[in-house]
């Protein structure tokens, strides 16, 4: 996105059909990157990825592994797990954007895709806020609400919201003082 072309998305799934049928709903308006393999996509992954969205279970290299070596690799991009996997409370230390369950028409594909670009223009503190309360969301949804994890990670969505709030009133201080001279 930042040479001012569309956004590149990177599409991950060992079901090629799949892959194929999400690449034809969102080639219209962003340029589409393809890998049928964990491998593969580590191999394409690269700064010009803007959203990556994952398979869960994968043969080879699972998209849990495919999600650390793009972390790993500084690809700074946000990324959804679009999986038919029932999230449970693993899903809280992985460091993905958002979680979406498979099967996705086009609107919710774009919709996502929409949602993750938008997510991109936000500082790291509130990126790190809304990725814990899609975790929170995803987990409770999967009926998921009595694990330590779901715990640990309400106590940490928590203390970021306090550090947000914190930020937005030292600002809104700041602007106060500004006025002023």
């Amino acid at each position: 996105m930042s040479d001012g072309g569309p956004a590149t998305v990177l599409l991950v799934d060992d079901e090629e059909p799949l892959v194929r049928l999400y690449e034809n709903y969102l080639e219209e308006r962003y340029r589409v990157v393809t890998a049928t393999s964990g491998e593969a996509a580590l191999s394409v992954a690269d700064e010009s990825v803007d959203v990556a969205l994952l398979d869960r279970r994968m043969p080879g290299m699972h998209g849990r592994e495919v999600l650390r070596g793009l972390r790993e690799a500084d690809v700074d991009c946000r990324v959804a797990m679009l999986t038919a996997v029932e999230p449970t409370a693993a899903i809280v230390d992985m460091p993905f954007d958002d979680y979406c369950i498979k099967p996705v028409d086009q609107a919710e594909l774009e919709a996502l895709v929409e949602l993750l670009l938008e997510r991109a223009t936000y500082d790291e503190q509130s990126q790190r806020f809304f990725a814990l309360a899609s975790k929170k969301a995803t987990l409770e949804v999967a009926g998921e609400r009595s694990t330590p994890e779901y715990e640990e990670l309400c106590a940490e969505l928590a203390e970021v919201r306090r550090e947000i709030d914190a930020t937005l009133d030292a600002v809104g201080a700041e602007a106060a003082f500004t006025d002023l001279a």
